[in-house]
């Protein structure tokens, strides 16, 4: 067997419909997940959730057509509903990170998705330093924060320190600069 047949290709599966999520987003995409993924990571140590990184499956409605997203970054507390590549809960966060190819999808129909699922907080990151939160509210989301980096110390809009916290984790906090620190 060669290499490429144990290569699994990345994709989504919405209404029944399977999107290719190729090709492979740019740098900086990647740049910001890492960043996000660590200090989230590192915040949640030794509690019983965990921090995934654009490699589990949510499976948000497993009984019709088995549809499955791969969210960039995704925090789920209940492990029973953990099962090989895939989860089955309701994450308590979840972030995208735009592309040029995913951005519509991921302010639509996957914003749509996670609202449904009852996820309670749902970041979308921009490379070009913006970042929207939107937090769950009987049911629909509302966007609670929005921010666009300016790390020039001498503007005067100057916020690459604006410190965010999650919303279901307030001890889990990350500075602006922090998320888009090294994509310069």
């Amino acid at each position: 067997m060669g290499l490429a047949e144990f290569e699994r290709k990345k994709d989504e599966k919405i209404n029944g419909v399977i999107y290719d999520m190729s090709p492979v987003p740019g740098f900086r995409h990647g740049i910001i997940n890492s960043n996000i993924h660590s200090i989230v990571k590192n915040g949640l140590k030794n509690s019983v959730c965990l921090v995934f990184m654009e490699n589990l499956e949510f499976k948000f409605r497993p009984d019709v057509n088995d549809d499955y997203v791969c969210p960039d970054i995704m925090v789920v507390c209940d492990r029973k509903h953990l099962k090989g590549s895939s989860y089955r809960g309701v994450p308590k966060f979840i972030v995208e990170t735009l592309s040029p190819s995913t951005a519509k999808k991921d302010r639509t129909e996957k914003k749509d998705i996670f609202e449904k699922a009852g996820v309670d907080e749902y970041w979308i990151v921009s490379p070009q330093g913006s970042v929207e939160i939107y937090y769950l509210v009987d049911g629909k989301y509302i966007l609670e924060h929005s921010y666009l980096l300016q790390d020039d110390k001498e503007e005067e809009d100057y916020n690459a320190e604006e410190t965010i916290c999650l919303k279901s984790f307030p001890h889990v906090k990350m500075t602006l600069g922090e998320i888009f620190e090294g994509i310069e």
